[in-house]
């Protein structure tokens, strides 16, 4: 894909992404959410759709659901932030948005089974990889 083409394709893909995020936004609400959470939430989806997916070539929501891995290693290593909390909490709001997303029919159940699964067997691991990458020697029990 040419450069030019891929910056159009980028562009649809965010304003596509708003919908979501706005769709996610009143899910959360409705599920009575404080606003600070609701914000962490959304925060934490926007950086997953609208800049990890589209990083290195745009992937949309639907097709972005099965990179979740490949988040977290870019998540780790690229932001930061990344504490081995935020990666718990991180991991969460993407379920979350998800698992909106599977509610409206964006994703299939059996791709939102999939995801949830994946966080829930993988996401000590990433916290104790995101650790270990920074040093964080407070995170070891000893």
């Amino acid at each position: 894909m040419e450069y030019d083409e891929m910056v159009k394709e980028v562009e649809k893909i965010r304003a596509e992404n708003e919908t979501y995020l706005k769709q996610f936004e009143n899910w959360l609400i409705e599920k009575g959410l404080s606003d600070r959470t609701i914000k962490r939430h959304i925060s934490n989806s926007d950086l997953y759709i609208n800049e990890f997916l589209v990083r290195y070539e745009p992937i949309r929501v639907p097709d972005g659901i099965n990179e979740i891995r490949g988040f977290f290693d870019f998540f780790i290593r690229k932001c930061m932030w990344s504490t081995p909390a935020n990666v718990k909490t991180t991991a969460g709001s993407i379920k979350k948005f998800y698992d909106c997303m599977c509610e409206s029919g964006v994703v299939t159940k059996e791709d939102y089974k999939f995801l949830a699964n994946t966080i829930k067997e993988e996401v000590n691991d990433w916290a104790e990889e995101c650790a270990i990458y920074n040093d964080d020697s407070e995170y070891w029990d000893y």
